[in-house]
């Protein structure tokens, strides 16, 4: 990092706080092994994501919530990779859901903002995060976001029915950030009414409110085969990170 990015990060203080949770309590069934423990590089896949998020100035602390049997393992990830902003490694939930709100109520109290990001995205950029943070700041809610590139067709029992406009379809990343009670307040509703949620923003979007799409990344995947890793190894060679 040059000394010019050095100071325009350390120059834009913002006027709240970011706590980041990081869910990863999932069994990774489709990879055949937990894939936030896999190398990239040499560098676990959690290790690169915790990295990203820690080296965004807006995020002051970092939650990890994962499965019991992890705990002793990630908590020495993380000391050995000498993560100062991940205070917490807890046990999450049984969902995805579940897991985050563990997280969430773990966080430091004065915390303005809430950064939810998946473990198995480690390609995220600092300005990703650093874009839908700020819009969050702005809007309450935000997630970064890339236009769909294939045609879209919808189905019932194999059969088309509809081919939905492509031009209003965008594949939805991580981070998801929203201020804090609201995505609180959300996402105790929905665990209370047993909904069923494939992101964070579904939860804030069932209480009818807005939320914002920033710039995502089409680097910014997240890992579920074996095939991801190949390509995510071949995106940080070209990055030269690998």
């Amino acid at each position: 990092m040059g000394l010019l990015n050095r100071l325009f990060r350390r120059e834009r203080e913002p006027g709240f706080t970011c706590s980041a949770v990081v869910p990863a309590a999932g069994r990774s069934t489709r990879m055949g092994e937990d894939k936030v423990l896999l190398p990239l590089g040499e560098i676990p896949v959690l290790i690169r994501t915790l990295r990203a998020l820690e080296e965004c100035p807006w995020i002051t602390e970092i939650i990890v919530a994962t499965r019991e049997d992890l705990i002793v393992p990630i908590g020495q990830l993380c000391r050995d990779a000498a993560l100062e902003k991940v205070h917490k490694v807890v046990v999450g939930g049984e969902t995805r859901t579940e897991s985050v709100l563990v997280g969430i109520r773990e966080v430091t109290p004065a915390a303005g903002l809430i950064a939810i990001h998946d473990a198995a995205r480690p390609l995220v950029t600092y300005e990703v995060i650093m874009e839908v943070i700020e819009a969050a700041a702005q809007w309450g809610a935000a997630a970064p976001a890339v236009p769909v590139k294939d045609t879209i067709k919808r189905a019932v029992n194999g059969v088309v029915e509809a081919t939905p406009d492509r031009s209003e379809l965008f594949a939805v990343q991580t981070p998801q950030v929203f201020e804090h009670g609201l995505i609180l307040g959300a996402l105790e509703k929905a665990v209370a009414e047993g909904a069923e949620l494939t992101d964070d923003c579904s939860a804030v979007e069932r209480l009818g409110m807005p939320v914002h799409l920033t710039a995502g990344s089409y680097e910014n995947l997240k890992l579920t085969t074996p095939e991801d890793i190949a390509l995510a190894e071949s995106i940080l060679e070209g990055r030269g990170e690998l």
